[in-house]
């Protein structure tokens, strides 16, 4: 996804609902009667991505008609994973430190999009095979973002609430101490 179209969508849940159903008439062309905050800013996000990424194709469309008539649906959604199961996310990793053993496990797969808040500012990094994205050069380190983002050295892990077997935390740039 490209950063633009992420701190558009970012944007979103600050706004009002009379706000998003304005910006529902906006990107669909058409009024919403719907007030819920959340669909609201789904579907509006949803459209986004597809007006800057391109839909899906006839075909797709097509194929996922089919599937979906195939398919049994569940009325309710599971509970939770059984004890002894592992998530997706931590299955994957395992498989990924496997096949690139350089690679650290805390991050997550390329193409993944690490935004953080810092003193009013949105920071959006991109996660590429070898090396970050940010506001369009490349980076060996999340760390050297940081470090260019603040003016001072971090740890790029931490700036991005990257921490083992946890996913990113959401950060306000402040730290106990006060601003860094």
């Amino acid at each position: 996804m490209k950063p633009a179209v992420f701190k558009e969508i970012q944007e979103l849940s600050r706004l009002t609902v009379s706000r998003l159903q304005g910006k529902y008439l906006e990107v669909f062309g058409e009024p919403t009667r719907a007030r819920n905050k959340d669909f609201l800013r789904k579907r509006i996000a949803w459209r986004l991505q597809a007006l800057a990424e391109g839909d899906l194709s006839k075909r797709a469309r097509k194929r996922a008609g089919e599937l979906a008539n195939d398919a049994d649906l569940r009325i309710r959604a599971p509970r939770g994973p059984a004890a002894g199961t592992t998530s997706t996310e931590t299955r994957y990793r395992s498989v990924t430190s496997r096949i690139n053993p350089g690679r650290d496990n805390r991050l997550p797969v390329p193409g993944t999009l690490l935004a953080r808040e810092f003193r009013g500012k949105t920071i959006v990094a991109k996660v590429l095979d070898n090396g970050f994205e940010y506001e369009g050069r490349l980076y060996r380190s999340l760390s050297a973002i940081a470090s260019e983002v603040t003016g001072s050295r971090w740890n790029g892990y931490l700036f991005f609430g990257l921490k083992r077997g946890k996913k990113p935390a959401k950060s306000t740039g402040k730290t106990s101490e006060g601003s860094k």
